[in-house]
C-alpha cells in the first residue's frame, strides 16, 4: 500500500503536504510545533487535521506491518499464491486483513480440526466437490470408518466431513465481508430486558432499531445496560439472505452431495460465521460511537480549558458541605493561598450569622473581590449564603458557580499534597476551585482529563484512546494560550510541547535554584534540555518583562533576526514592542504588500502573518478575545422558574440530543437539540459550545425530579 498517496486521497490533501509532515512526524516534531511554525512546510494545517492524519498514519503503517507479517506466516506455509498476495496487499482494513488470514491461522482445537485428525478431510474433499455423478455422502462415508481412529461408524466420518465443511466454508474471507456488509444494512439491532427492574433502562425493555440508523449515544446507553447485566443484546439477521450469499460461493445444484454441503453450510453460519459476524458488527457499532463520543468529550474539554480567565482577582473559594462545613481559601491575584478556615452556613450547624462575620471580615482583610463556589454538595444553600452576604456588604462584589468536576481527585492525589503539604484534603479543593475561576486551564491541567467530566458515557471508553484523545486536547490549548516560564507550575510546563514531565521538573528546579529566567536561550541551560527540546518548546514559553521583549511573545527564536528586521524595515524600535506601539503594523505591512515583504525577509507569508500579529499584541492571550465568564449577584431557585421565562445561561455540556445550561438555579437545564435553533443540524456543537452565553426560555420545570426543559427558540 502506498501510505502517502492514501493519506493524501483519504484528507484531500495536496501530495506534498502529506509528504512533508510524515517527514517531519518521522524527525521527531511534536503536533503542536508543525502546527504552529512548520505552516509553509505543510500547508497551513491545523493541528487537529494534524492530529487525525498522525493517528491515520499510525493505522496504515500498522497494518503495513500486519500485511508483511501475514504474507510471511502464509509464505512458509507453502500456501502464498500470487492471487492471495495481491488480495493481501489490497486490504483496506485490519479486518479484511484477518479475514484473509483466517484459514491459514493457527486455530485451537475445533470440531474441522479434530475431524481431519481422523483422517476425514479427503472425504470432505469428495463431498464439498459436489460431482454430478458422485456417490450418496452417506456411501462414500463408509469407506472412512475406523475405530483406531475414534471413527465408529459412517455417520461419524460423514459429520466430521460437514465439520470440516462448515469450517471451510466460514473461512471464506469473500463470504465473510459481503456478509458483514448485507448485515450492517440490513440487520435489526434487538434489546430485551435481562431483569424484571431495568431502573433507567426501561425504555430499551424491548426496544429494536436498524443497525444501520441506531444513533452513537443510544449505542453507548444499550453497551451500559448490558454491561450492567440489566439488558440482554442481539442482532437479527434475515437467514435466507446470508444463506443466499453463502450459495453464490458453496453450493452446486444437481449432485447427490448437493444436500449435505447445504447443511454444513448451514451450521457454518449459524454456529461459525454469524456469531462471529455479531460480535465483529457489535464491535464496529461501539467503536464508531466511543469516537464520536471522545470527539465530544475532547470538543466541550478544549472550550472548558480555554474559558477565559478572571485576571489579577483576590478570590475566596467556597468548597460547599453540609455535615463537616464549607472549606474556605482566599488567594491573590496569582493563585497565591492567603488565608484559609471553615465556616458552617447551612445545616445541619447552621451557624449563619458565625459565617457571615469571618466571610466579611476575610472580604475586607484581603480586598476579595469575587466569590467562587463549588458546584456539589450544599452548593445552592451556599450559593444563596453568598448572594446574601454580597447584597449587604453593597461594594459590588460578585460570584459564579464553578465546576467542581475532579477537584476532589486533585485534591486526593500526591501532587495536591506536594504543593499544599500544610493543608487538609478539603481545604485544597477550596484553593482548586477558587484557581479554577482566574485560571481555568493552570488548574485543570492537574487533573485527569476523564476526571472532568464535560462529555457522555466517558467511563465506557476505550481508556487509552479517550486517554490520548484529551491529552492531545490539552496539548494544544497549552500551547495555544503559551505558558508564562517563570510561574508555571510543573504540571502545565509539562504539556509544552517537546518537554513532558521530567524536563518539566528540571525547569523548576533550575528557576528554584538559579532565579526567574531572564531569556528563552537561558532554558538551554536546564539539565537535559537539549536543541531539539528547545527548538520545540522555546515558542509557547513566555517570559513578562525579560532582556527580549521578543520573548513575551510567540515569535520563535529562530524567527527573531526576521521579526527584528521587520521593526527595522518600518522604522520601529524595540521600545516600541515593549510598549506595545505597533498596533498599525499590519496596515502598513498591507500598503507594502504582505508578498513583497515576506520576500524581503526571506520567510514565508504565514510566518510573518503570525509574527505581525505577536508584534502588535506582544504578551496576547487568545482566551481574552472570547466573551467573558457570567459573574452573578443574585440567586434564583428552581421553584421562581416559570414557563416562559427568558434567562441568560452558561453552556456547561454539549452532548449528542442537547446541551445543559446552568441558568443559576443549581440545576442545569436541557435544551433538546430540536429546541436549539430553527435550521436543521445533525450535532448541537454546529451552535453550542461550552462556555458559550446564551438566551433561552424556559419550557417546563419538574422540581421534584428536578427537570427543567429550556429552549433557545422564542415560545
Amino acid at each position: 500500500m502506498d501510505i502517502l498517496k492514501t493519506l493524501t486521497e483519504e484528507f484531500s490533501l495536496k501530495p506534498f503536504q502529506v509528504e512533508n509532515t510524515v517527514k517531519l512526524i518521522d524527525e521527531g516534531n511534536t503536533i503542536p510545533f508543525i502546527a504552529r511554525y512548520r505552516k509553509e512546510v505543510t500547508g497551513a494545517l491545523d493541528d487537529q487535521i494534524l492530529r487525525e492524519l498522525y493517528d491515520r498514519l499510525s493505522y496504515l503503517r500498522n497494518m503495513d506491518e500486519t500485511r508483511e507479517k501475514i504474507k510471511k506466516s502464509i509464505e512458509e506455509q507453502g500456501a502464498l499464491t500470487e492471487e492471495l498476495a495481491e488480495a493481501i496487499e489490497n486490504a483496506q482494513t485490519l479486518t479484511e486483513l484477518d479475514d484473509l488470514y483466517r484459514p491459514y491461522k493457527k486455530k485451537k482445537k475445533t470440531r474441522a480440526s479434530v475431524a481431519k485428525e481422523k483422517g476425514l478431510e479427503p472425504l470432505a474433499d469428495i463431498i464439498y466437490e459436489q460431482a454430478p455423478d458422485a456417490k450418496e455422502p452417506i456411501i462414500l462415508a463408509k469407506d472412512y470408518v475406523n475405530q483406531e481412529l475414534g471413527v465408529e461408524t459412517a455417520e461419524d466420518a460423514l459429520q466430521g466431513a460437514m465439520d470440516i465443511i462448515a469450517e471451510k466454508i466460514s473461512d471464506d474471507a469473500d463470504v465473510r465481508r459481503r456478509m458483514r456488509f448485507v448485515c450492517s444494512a440490513h440487520g435489526i439491532l434487538n434489546v430485551k430486558a435481562a431483569k424484571e427492574d431495568v431502573g433507567v433502562y426501561e425504555m430499551y425493555s424491548d426496544y429494536s432499531e436498524s443497525v444501520a440508523k441506531i444513533p452513537d449515544h443510544r449505542i453507548l446507553a444499550i453497551n451500559r445496560g448490558e454491561k450492567e447485566d440489566f439488558l440482554k443484546v442481539s442482532i437479527d439477521f434475515d437467514k435466507d439472505k446470508a444463506m443466499f450469499i453463502i450459495a453464490k460461493n458453496h453450493i452446486k445444484d444437481g449432485s447427490p452431495a448437493t444436500a449435505t454441503v447445504k447443511a454444513a453450510a448451514e451450521d457454518a453460519y449459524s454456529r461459525l460465521i454469524f456469531p462471529s459476524i455479531e460480535r465483529e458488527i457489535r464491535s464496529e457499532l461501539s467503536d464508531r460511537a466511543s469516537t464520536s463520543a471522545i470527539k465530544v468529550f475532547s470538543t466541550n474539554l478544549k472550550q472548558l480549558l480555554m474559558q477565559p480567565p478572571v485576571k489579577d482577582k483576590v478570590t475566596i473559594g467556597l468548597d460547599p458541605g453540609y455535615r463537616t462545613g464549607c472549606k474556605v481559601a482566599v488567594v491573590n491575584g496569582t493563585g497565591k493561598v492567603l488565608d484559609t478556615t471553615v465556616i458552617y452556613p447551612v445545616p445541619p450547624k447552621s451557624k449563619i450569622e458565625e459565617a457571615k462575620i469571618i466571610i466579611k471580615a476575610l472580604v475586607k482583610k484581603h480586598g476579595v473581590e469575587v466569590f467562587a463556589i463549588g458546584n456539589g454538595t450544599a452548593s445552592h444553600e451556599t450559593e444563596c449564603f453568598a448572594a446574601e452576604v454580597i447584597r449587604e456588604l453593597g461594594t459590588g462584589l460578585s460570584y459564579m458557580v464553578v465546576s467542581e468536576a475532579g477537584a476532589s481527585v486533585y485534591s486526593a492525589s500526591k501532587l495536591a499534597a506536594e504543593e499544599f503539604p500544610d493543608y487538609d484534603v478539603s481545604l485544597r479543593s477550596a484553593v482548586s476551585i477558587a484557581r479554577r475561576l482566574q485560571d481555568p486551564l493552570a488548574e485543570l491541567v492537574k487533573i485527569e482529563p476523564k476526571a472532568i467530566g464535560v462529555g457522555q458515557y466517558q467511563h465506557d471508553m476505550p481508556p487509552a484512546k479517550l486517554n490520548s484523545a484529551l491529552d492531545g486536547v490539552v496539548e494544544g490549548c497549552v500551547n495555544s494560550v503559551g505558558v508564562d516560564l517563570n510561574t508555571a507550575s510543573v504540571q502545565l510546563l509539562s504539556r509544552v510541547a517537546g518537554i513532558g514531565p521530567q524536563l518539566a521538573k528540571n525547569i523548576v528546579t533550575y528557576r528554584e535554584e538559579n532565579g526567574r529566567f531572564d531569556s528563552r536561550t537561558e532554558l538551554k541551560k536546564v539539565s537535559k534540555l537539549g536543541p531539539k527540546a528547545f527548538e520545540q518548546c522555546a515558542g509557547f514559553l513566555k517570559i513578562a518583562d525579560g532582556k527580549n521583549a521578543l520573548d513575551n511573545t510567540s515569535v520563535h527564536p529562530e524567527s527573531y533576526t526576521a521579526a527584528k528586521e521587520l521593526l527595522k524595515l518600518f522604522d520601529y524600535s524595540d521600545k516600541s514592542l515593549k510598549n506595545g506601539a505597533l498596533s498599525d503594523l499590519s496596515e502598513r505591512v498591507a500598503i507594502r504588500g504582505i508578498d513583497k515583504t515576506a520576500e524581503e525577509l526571506c520567510i514565508g507569508v504565514p510566518t510573518l502573518q503570525d509574527i505581525i500579529k505577536e508584534l502588535e499584541r506582544p504578551g496576547r492571550d487568545p482566551r481574552d478575545e472570547l466573551p467573558p465568564p457570567m459573574l452573578r449577584q443574585e440567586i434564583m431557585s428552581m421553584e421562581d422558574l416559570k414557563t416562559g421565562m427568558k434567562l441568560k445561561g452558561t453552556v456547561r455540556n454539549v452532548i449528542d440530543f442537547g446541551a445543559f445550561v446552568d441558568i443559576g438555579v443549581h440545576q442545569d437545564g436541557l435544551i433538546h437539540i430540536s429546541r436549539i435553533t430553527d435550521r436543521f443540524i445533525k450535532h448541537p456543537s454546529e451552535v453550542l459550545k461550552v462556555g458559550d452565553i446564551v438566551d433561552v426560555y424556559v419550557l417546563s420545570v419538574d422540581v421534584a425530579k428536578k427537570r427543567i426543559s429550556l429552549s433557545m427558540k422564542e415560545i
